[in-house]
């Protein structure tokens, strides 16, 4: 069976998907990324002792903030009334960094994976932007859907 992609139409051109008909159902999202970093700028951030506070907590309110703004930053993205997002920011020490997962919920006509994403993203750009003076090497990586529910389409969990 070929899957279409629901963002273009027949002629090939961009559109917002219409969601009008859909039925509302409970829709949640669960996303994850990783920031490596050397083991000294984990320290450092850490420690509290970074110029820029507490690195962790402005970067998880970032992406709350960011996931209330996704439908600003995608394209053809839906704005959702979010009824919930969780942003977390834990210390791995066999990276060395920050493993940073997010979950967002909804009770809509089209799910919050992109919402989810999008705090994830930002949440890691954040850390990235406030540790950049101690380590410019740091990575971004493995930003990814980890599960999601609701909706046609049913639910969804990655096998890692």
């Amino acid at each position: 069976m070929e899957k279409r992609l629901t963002h273009l139409d027949e002629a090939g051109r961009a559109r917002m998907v219409d969601v009008g008909d859909k039925p509302e159902t409970e829709r949640t999202a669960r996303a994850a990324g990783v920031v490596r970093m050397r083991k000294e700028t984990l320290d450092l951030a850490l420690s509290g002792q970074s110029k820029k506070g507490d690195v962790r907590g402005i970067a998880e309110i970032a992406g709350v903030m960011a996931a209330k703004r996704t439908a600003d930053l995608i394209p053809l993205c839906h704005p959702l009334p979010l009824t919930e997002i969780q942003v977390s920011i834990e210390p791995d020490d066999t990276l060395p960094g920050f493993v940073v997962t997010a979950r967002a919920k909804t009770r809509g006509r089209t799910g919050v994976e992109m919402e989810a994403l999008t705090a994830v993203s930002v949440s890691c750009l954040t850390l990235y932007d406030m540790l950049k003076a101690a380590d410019r090497d740091m990575t971004i990586e493995r930003v990814r859907l980890l599960e999601k529910s609701g909706g046609a389409s049913g639910d969804y969990r990655r096998a890692e």
